[in-house]
């Protein structure tokens, strides 16, 4: 048997599955593409979360976009959080080239031209489905963390949600919990002292300095009604295709706040909600987050503790989360180490820092004897990658070099007519892009506190009004004294008379005239 045969039979025996699987391409042998020789991935084992990598240009993008249309194909539905903003072109089929028909002729795929249902997502004020969460889903936990509070701070922020607990008031928006944080050293200053215990000024400047900053980025959009309700990423069409979820995130990469903000209330939200799974022939749901390295790079510590937690924990409900980076180092290794599928395009060795790299990613792979694997990551053309996948009883399979096959989908963005036309269709553009503001803990408090001053404005009105006729009954008396004075003494205004005095006069003119 020669070599050619027997690396042919290696790879099929390798990729041998009882389910359904997704074929990515045809694997590799000393540059030459071995026809049927397919690359697959067994549906059962995509929970176990993956990595694309590769330099720019090498077609990482081109990859996600085959797993996503076939998962779709498949009934499994797909949430792409796309930061450069390239995606959009799923929603309309590939125009084809004589290229695709011959790449697919070497890797022995028929290529088929497809649409796949999408839903356009925004967390700002781009067209799409606008994706909300209220402060009190949140909880106080993840709050703390995305605003990175000390411990004494998020023990101010457990005690406000106690109250407004306690007193029916719903903290839906950032409006709301700033109020609440005035009120606590304010208004409420004696109520929350005698409930809960004394609230210094200190911390609650310091929270609120600290959700100002995330306003600032755009989280005032981000926190309100109508929450999103993810089991609306779950949804699949009339024949049988799973939605593809194109989350736009082009206008938000330089606001790592708002995205950690987000992902933490997405995965904790999937993982409280979704019901475990186990091992099932098929995942319930795969995230891809696309230009990874953006997120490990700004987010915060919380963001990455709660990114290595979900990883480990997360696959039991049936998600997958996988990572589009440039580089394998980019990734935390705590995570790294979580990921069962692995396809990595090229890297470039410009540098010593680039040859480093390329050494480390390569014992990120399995050995083989048919490849040296740090050349190949060297010298892989546009469109091809080393893949490397968990078989259907979680074990590696086969390091290839493959040849992958082409999107089926159009590689471009969709037209602004082309966009305005699918969200136009959408249902749920008509269930959440409308702004609702009901009573809040902000209203509640407004009102509580206009009643206190009406109160207090009444009791001091009434207080003035007894003084005033304290005064006034005062004065009644003090007259009433005078007038009894003089009544009391008739010589005195006989002997000031006027006709008492000429009288006297009178008489003392005759005296003197004898």
């Amino acid at each position: 048997m020669s070599r050619k045969e027997t690396f042919f039979k290696y790879i099929n025996e390798g990729n041998a599955t009882k389910g359904d699987y997704i074929a990515v391409g045809a694997a590799m042998l000393d540059g030459e593409t071995i026809t049927d020789a397919l690359v697959k991935i067994p549906l059962k084992t995509m929970n176990r979360h993956g990595l694309i990598a590769g330099a720019t240009g090498t077609g990482k993008t081109k990859s996600l976009q085959v797993l996503a249309e076939n998962l779709s194909d498949k009934g499994v539905p797909v949430l792409l959080m796309d930061i450069k903003g390239d995606l959009s072109g799923l929603a309309q089929p590939s125009p084809g080239h004589p290229k695709i028909d011959e790449r697919h002729a070497k890797i022995g795929l028929p290529f088929e031209s497809k649409s796949f249902p999408v839903e356009i997502l925004t967390l700002s004020e781009q067209n799409g489905v606008r994706l909300r969460a209220t402060v009190s889903e949140f909880g106080p936990v993840l709050l703390s963390r995305i605003l990175d509070l000390s411990d004494a701070q998020s023990g101010v922020v457990a005690v406000i949600f106690k109250y407004c607990d306690d007193h029916k008031m719903p903290l839906l928006d950032l409006k709301d919990f700033k109020k609440i944080l005035q009120y606590t050293t304010q208004e409420g200053k004696e109520e929350f002292s005698e409930a809960y215990g004394h609230i210094s000024t200190a911390s609650t400047g310091a929270i609120l300095r600290k959700v100002v900053e995330l306003e600032q980025q755009g989280a005032d959009l981000f926190f309100g009604e109508t929450s999103f309700d993810t089991q609306d990423l779950l949804r699949i069409n009339n024949e049988g295709k799973g939605y593809i979820n194109i989350l736009r995130l082009t206008d938000i990469q330089d606001r790592p706040k708002l995205f950690s903000t987000f992902m933490l209330s997405l995965l904790a939200e999937i993982y409280s909600t979704f019901p475990e799974q186990g091992d099932s022939d098929r995942p319930e749901l795969i995230i891809f987050i696309d230009e990874a390295h953006l997120i490990f790079n700004e987010a915060s510590k919380a963001l990455l503790n709660q990114i290595e937690s979900i990883v480990k924990l997360i696959r039991s409900k049936g998600v997958g989360l996988y990572f589009v980076t440039q580089n394998p180092t980019d990734v935390p290794e705590a995570v790294l180490g979580q990921l069962g599928l692995k396809i990595q395009h090229a890297l470039r060795a410009f540098t010593a820092n680039d040859r480093k790299a390329i050494k480390l990613t390569a014992q990120n792979y399995p050995d083989s004897e048919y490849y040296d694997t740090t050349e190949v990551l060297t010298s892989l053309g546009i469109g091809e990658a080393l893949v490397s996948a968990l078989d259907e009883k979680g074990r590696p399979t086969p390091l290839a070099a493959t040849m992958m096959r082409a999107p089926m989908s159009r590689m471009d963005i969709l037209t602004d007519n082309e966009l305005s036309e699918l969200l136009s269709k959408s249902k749920l553009v008509k269930k959440y892009n409308e702004t609702i503001d009901r009573d809040s803990a902000y209203e509640i408090l407004h009102k509580k506190i206009d009643l206190a001053e009406a109160e207090e404005a009444k009791e001091k009105a009434r207080l003035e009004k007894e003084a005033i006729e304290k005064a006034a009954s005062k004065q009644r008396s003090t007259t009433s004294s005078r007038r009894k004075s003089t009544a009391m003494n008739p010589v005195v205004k006989v002997l000031t008379s006027a006709t008492f005095i000429r009288s006297v006069f009178g008489i003392l003119t005759k005296v003197l005239k004898k």
